[in-house]
């Protein structure tokens, strides 16, 4: 039997209360929730791999389409009959207007048009494995209050070498210790599961647009509502890497800054001192980034660099007082790494046995 359909398509978007239209119709079990922008040429790889979830929960596709000059909505509206004749409903709508609103914006609207008790993030360039709505959905019920992420193959296979083994390797422990270090969230956004109602309790995506992180926003937000993160150990999404990705419009910039707010917010702030490890260029900007009060915090830079160590002190500019370069005779406990790498790790965890 089909489902209802769910004719969302003017372009004059009606409104619809933020937790979605669960007392307009009785919730369907996962919502995939998928924002949408010039997809054209992708569209079809994606929509198969809905059609193809082995779920055998009831499942709806809401698409919202952020002002596309292609022909998105009319490959999406080609797929309607045949995801609808497999159970899975289907309901789009988006705007017409001389420039798309941005990815937060378009998240929003595909939400709040959905009706799932849970909601799984896609995004239109890329494609789900069989199984992924299934072991993210059993996942999310051990984890209620968690933003569920999975493991990654990218797309073209050796594009982001690095990036993607991080993706894929990082520990469980590492998720959460590595927030503050990570240049975005620790499971990402692409692979992201949650509950419709942690969602609501998060709130809405930053709707900024163009060169906002609204993924992180969303991501330190959860935190600070005490949600917690977890990932499926299966590679459950082909995440695809291409030079029109919004993720290319974020500055590097942008991220260093929202990083060092969230650390000095929710750590920073509990210590009475630290030292920063690293006396390099980047232990260096993390010092000129930090407020004034915690400056004041900063009691050395340690290094193992004999010539950062022979110059004894930094003088920042603005300063009154200057901070220390320490040798690994230095006595701090609590440290701050600016460094990454394994080497960097090595040192740091060597000196931290040795005192």
């Amino acid at each position: 039997m089909n489902p209802p359909k769910r004719l969302r398509n003017d372009d004059n978007e009606a409104e619809t209360p933020p937790g979605g239209r669960q007392e307009e119709e009785r919730a369907v079990d996962v919502s995939i929730v998928m924002p949408m922008y010039n997809a054209s040429c992708w569209l079809d790889e994606c929509l198969q791999a809905v059609l193809y979830q082995d779920f055998t929960g009831t499942m709806e596709l809401s698409v919202f389409d952020d002002a596309s000059t292609d022909d998105s909505r009319k490959v999406v509206e080609g797929w309607r009959e045949r995801l609808e004749a497999r159970g899975i409903s289907v309901v789009i709508s988006g705007h017409d207007s001389a420039q798309p609103r941005g990815v937060g914006y378009a998240k929003n609207k595909a939400i709040s048009q959905s009706c799932g008790q849970y909601l799984c993030f896609q995004d239109a360039d890329d494609v789900m494995l069989p199984e992924r709505v299934r072991l993210q959905y059993e996942a999310c019920l051990l984890h209620p209050n968690s933003l569920i992420g999975c493991k990654v193959q990218r797309l073209p296979e050796g594009s982001t070498e690095r990036y993607t083994r991080w993706i894929n390797t990082i520990s469980q422990d590492q998720l959460i210790t590595q927030v503050y270090t990570s240049h975005g969230p620790t499971v990402v956004m692409p692979t992201w599961f949650c509950s419709r109602s942690w969602s609501l309790k998060v709130g809405l995506f930053d709707e900024g647009g163009k060169g906002v992180p609204e993924d992180l926003l969303f991501f330190y937000q959860s935190f600070r509502q005490g949600g917690g993160v977890a990932r499926v150990d299966q590679c459950l999404l082909v995440y695809r890497y291409h030079e029109k990705g919004a993720t290319h419009s974020v500055k590097e910039e942008t991220i260093w800054k929202l990083r060092v707010d969230f650390l000095q917010e929710r750590v920073l702030s509990q210590w009475e001192s630290f030292t920063i490890w690293n006396a390099g260029k980047q232990g260096r900007k993390l010092y000129r980034c930090l407020s004034p009060n915690n400056q004041e915090k900063v009691k050395a830079f340690c290094d193992v660099d004999e010539n950062k160590i022979q110059k004894g002190f930094y003088t920042y500019e603005e300063s009154k007082v200057r901070s220390t370069t320490a040798d690994t005779k230095n006595n701090g406990v609590i440290v701050i790494q600016c460094k990454q790498g394994p080497q960097a790790r090595r040192s740091l965890l060597s000196f931290i046995r040795r005192h």
